[in-house]
């Protein structure tokens, strides 16, 4: 299993809802992200989100698809994201859809985690990947 870290930008645009009579609450957005570092790429993606009356409680869900290079090798790959926060307490799960990988990347398996510090975005990547150290 490899372990990468690095910095990521996002753009998290408006989109209408499909459904007219959505709860109160609930948003959609197009997702574009620059990855930087050893996962040099770009992310799109769609997001469905909502926030509940009560402070601090959410969800969202999302998939991106994601095409560059990671560690010199170069394809695409789908992450799917899940996030919940509960009175503040957050619990996010972002992994690549099993055999989503394309290119130098088929075979890619992994999981991110994603941290904001001071208005900055971070990622953590382990990933797995047939034939890499």
């Amino acid at each position: 299993m490899n372990c990468i870290e690095g910095p990521f930008h996002v753009r998290m645009l408006p989109e209408a809802l499909a459904h007219l009579d959505a709860p109160l609450g609930m948003s959609r957005f197009r997702l574009d992200k620059r990855y930087e570092g050893v996962l040099d790429a770009v992310g799109r993606g769609e997001m469905l989100a909502l926030r509940t009356a009560v402070e601090g409680s959410a969800g969202y869900v999302a998939l991106e698809y994601v095409e560059g290079t990671l560690a010199g090798r170069r394809g695409s790959f789908v992450l799917q994201h899940s996030g919940v926060m509960e009175r503040g307490m957050k619990r996010l799960f972002l992994e690549v859809v099993p055999d989503s990988g394309t290119g130098e990347l088929a075979g890619l398996s992994g999981r991110m985690g994603i941290d904001i510090a001071g208005g900055e975005h971070f990622y953590r990547f382990e990933y797995s990947l047939p034939g890499a150290e």
